[in-house]
């Protein structure tokens, strides 16, 4: 293992000698807008309790100038991950001064260079471990401390960490800005953000406290911040959660910030959560994206509690904060604020991405054997946050509401501004709902995988049958009885169950439609019988509840996946009733599922009709809907997507582009790209094309769109050189790398890029040591080869055992997701 890969145990070690206190930290910005400047002067100095007399700091960065001890200069000793601390007392100060890089690939400290207006923007995002990208620490979320920061910046620049500052000394052209110390928190929720950002200010009071809001984003965005509803949503949030958690919000302000190129959705840093820029719209959006935009902010508000007021104690419980945090965007979203059908959208989309990730052969339980910080960056997924949040979603129907909330508080209590493990939760859970915990955590928080239910029964006068579990387990479960009335579907009664084993024996009265998880309180599959399944066909569109349409959805997805549907009459049920679904979250989620369907389990002549039925649905779909409506524009998006994939409506895509747009359609700069790019991808569009558009939107998002058209020509030497470019080009920043893969990959192309399949698996090993992980995961997801065997994918795994876990985990993933394309067309190839 490399030294920057810290392990679980030689942390937990760490932390048992050393007891962290306070950190300051001295950087200077000033000279970030110098393009040829590749760093910046950092200063650590920590205070700290040890019981050893050497120990070690984590710093990733250009150099480290100067490191001294109690006072004392020692020899600098460091080897690019770790520097070497000797000559430990009881009581310790030690200062190291080093010099950081600015970052391209949004980990530790990002500089972005807006072409808008030639400003320099920057942001730290730190989670897992890159704070030591930025400052020299004690990397590990178990040594909490009180941090202070010091920054040097630009004068005009807005200057943003944790906390609110405490002093400003403005110099000529300079400014030096001194932050008040933060409460104890870890080191990778530590924050600091400088540049020219717009600022919107805002309130939120409750009794004797007062809470500072501010919102911020790069100038050239401000126009299309919203700020108005982003802080009534905020303001929604600190009430809901200061009533559900009868805890205070303990972090003195809470500013916003949008920022450029960034890898997540967003980052709960106490008093200065980041979000990434797509959740600005520039020009046109959806409700489903302002909700999705909603159940963030509230997911990342709830953090402020679960996970930053008290922290896991390693990675294994990163479930603690991620899960939580999954279920209360959600749960907020719904009783708190406009967005109350949040969790229809869970139930369509957020779970799919749980079901998707648990069938992976690398799935693992909720509460995971992180043994390192690879692992630990890996554990982002599905399962962490999506299946979490439903077994939480469970747990609740379990216990009840109350009992969970109650149960939150008293940890909260407990624990504030600590770190803990599954059983410190669980002890609470088990004290105020009187029921012991252990046995629940066993079936769902400490094993892997989900069941999949299904109804066998002889449709008759007794109804007698039996409600069939894979994988058994305990759930609290609601069996919807639904018929046809007067044109509609509609519920007749429910039947609640708890079961546990493999068969229940259930009676079932007459129904048009069955519903195995009515109103979703469990995690599992549900499979439709086949009456069932004629009256979705014929009536899904007719059901008056939107929820018991997601669940109807997502079992057709499910079933597709799996082999058991074919897709091309999953399909037809799509054309057939998408453009009747009232319900925004839920089209979107459906028209995307129809693509990848399209693109990955079908092959041959049957993809290539199918394709082109889709691409005519969607454009006979775009000139139907109401002007205006969020569906409109949601058609005129998956327009442009199966565009690149089949051309039978190029003619229309450029008359879109030339302004013959259906009234009411806003197409905003970056619809305008994604048409673009469909016509480039096929042909109809040059490179010529691309610079005119350019030069309409020369902003950072246009330059990035521009090199992914020009990358997806359907020329063999264009797609070379992206081909090239991914794998050398070591400026590239993440944005622009993403660009290039996915311009090498656009419109399914195999004729264009299959020679280079070969060359991949020679090339991600060196990626992976060269690469900082961020970067080399895009390169090995993105460019991974959509082969007609597994032939080269198992002979680099057979040849490749001591290649790193994580590495082995990325390929492992991928060839399950090729294997299952592959299992799914052959299934219906006839």
């Amino acid at each position: 293992m490399n030294s920057a890969n810290l392990s679980r145990e030689e942390t937990a070690a760490r932390s048992a000698a050393v007891t962290l206190s306070r950190v300051r930290v001295d950087l200077d910005l000033t000279g970030a807008p110098e393009r040829a400047r590749t760093g910046f002067a950092t200063t650590t100095t920590l205070e700290f309790e040890s019981t050893t007399s050497e120990t070690w700091l984590d710093f990733i960065g250009e150099s480290v100038h100067r490191v001294t001890v109690n006072g004392a200069e020692h020899d600098v000793s460091y080897d690019g991950a770790r520097i070497a601390l000797t000559g430990l007392t009881q009581h310790n100060v030690v200062r190291v001064e080093a010099t950081g890089l600015y970052s391209r690939s949004g980990e530790g400290l990002h500089r972005f260079h807006d072409p808008a207006d030639e400003q320099t923007y920057l942001y730290t995002q730190y989670e897992p471990a890159d704070a030591r990208r930025v400052m020299a620490c004690f990397e590990q979320p178990d040594m909490k401390a009180s941090y202070t920061f010091v920054v040097a910046a630009p004068a005009g620049w807005e200057v943003l960490s944790n906390q609110a500052p405490a002093h400003v000394d403005a110099g000529l052209g300079v400014q030096t800005v001194e932050f008040a110390p933060t409460l104890p928190i870890s080191s990778y929720i530590t924050a600091v953000a400088a540049g020219p950002y717009a600022r919107i200010d805002g309130e939120w009071r409750r009794g004797d406290q007062t809470i500072e809001l501010g919102v911020f984003a790069r100038r050239s965005l401000a126009q299309y911040l919203e700020s108005d509803e982003i802080l009534e949503v905020t303001r929604q949030g600190l009430d809901f959660f200061t009533d559900a958690f009868a805890y205070p919000y303990p972090w003195g302000k809470y500013d916003q910030l949008f920022v450029p190129e960034y890898n997540l959705g967003a980052m709960e840093n106490p008093g200065l959560v980041t979000f990434t820029e797509g959740y600005l719209s520039r020009g046109a959006a959806t409700e489903a994206q302002r909700a999705a935009r909603t159940n963030t902010i509230l997911h990342e508000m709830a953090h402020m509690w679960f996970g930053d007021l008290v922290t896991m104690r390693w990675w294994d419980d990163l479930w603690l904060k991620e899960s939580f945090a999954d279920y209360m965007g959600s749960h907020a979203s719904a009783a708190a604020t406009r967005f109350a059908d949040a969790w229809v959208k869970f139930a369509a989309s957020r779970k799919s991405w749980a079901y998707q990730q648990d069938q992976l052969p690398t799935t693992h339980p909720i509460v995971a054997d992180i043994t390192d910080l690879e692992a630990a960056k890996l554990n982002f997924d599905g399962i962490t946050y999506a299946k979490g949040a439903a077994v939480l979603k469970q747990l609740v129907a379990f216990v009840g509401e109350e009992a969970f909330f109650e149960g939150a508080r008293r940890y909260f209590a407990a624990h504030a501004f600590g770190n803990t493990t599954l059983s410190d939760l669980l002890a609470q859970l088990t004290a105020v709902s009187g029921r012991d915990m252990s046995d629940w955590s066993r079936a769902w928080l400490e094993t892997t995988g989900m069941s999949t239910l299904a109804l066998e029964i002889a449709r008759g006068d007794s109804g007698d049958g039996s409600l069939v579990q894979t994988d058994p387990r305990p759930h609290r479960l609601r069996i919807g009885i639904y018929r046809r009335v007067d044109g509609r579907v509609v519920r007749h009664e429910q039947i609640p169950l708890d079961i546990s084993d493999e068969r229940t024996p259930v009676r079932i009265p007459d129904a048009d439609l069955i519903l195995l998880n009515d109103d979703d309180l469990t995690y599992a599959k549900a499979r439709l019988d086949e009456r069932s399944l004629a009256t979705v066909e014929e009536s899904l569109s007719d059901i008056d509840d939107p929820l018991a349409r997601a669940l109807v959805w997502s079992s057709l997805w499910n079933a597709t996946r799996d082999g058991e549907m074919d897709p091309v009459r999953y399909l037809a049920i799509v054309r057939r009733h998408a453009r009747r679904e009232p319900n925004i979250g839920l089209l979107t989620g459906v028209l995307a599922n129809a693509g990848f369907a399209t693109r990955h389990f079908l092959a041959g002549e049957r993809r290539s009709v199918e394709h082109r039925s889709w691409t005519e649905a969607a454009g006979e779909a775009l000139r139907s809907a109401d002007a205006g409506s969020d569906a409109q524009l949601s058609w005129a998006r998956t327009l442009a997507t199966a565009s690149a994939y089949d051309d039978v409506l190029s003619a229309e895509v450029t008359a879109l582009l030339a302004g013959v747009i259906p009234e009411g359609l806003v197409i905003d700069p970056d619809l305008r790209w994604q048409l673009l790019t469909a016509l480039v991808t096929t042909g109809h569009a040059s490179a010529d094309d691309v610079a005119a558009e350019l030069e309409r939107d020369d902003t950072g998002t246009g330059r990035t769109a521009a090199r992914r058209a020009l990358a997806s020509r359907p020329d063999a030497a264009v797609r070379e050189a992206a081909w090239r470019t991914a794998w050398t080009d070591t400026s590239l920043s993440n944005g622009h790398l993403d660009a290039e893969i996915a311009g090498f990959r656009a419109g399914g192309r195999r004729d264009l890029i299959a020679r280079f399949d070969e060359e991949y698996f020679s090339r991600i090993d060196e990626a992976w040591r060269t690469r900082s992980i961020e970067l080399a995961s895009r390169l090995v997801t993105g460019l991974f080869p959509a082969t007609e065997s597994l032939t080269l994918v198992d002979r680099w795994l057979a040849d490749n055992e001591t290649s790193p876990a994580a590495l082995r985990r990325l390929i492992i993933e991928q060839r399950d997701h090729l294997a299952r394309d592959l299992r799914v067309q052959a299934m219906h190839s006839e």
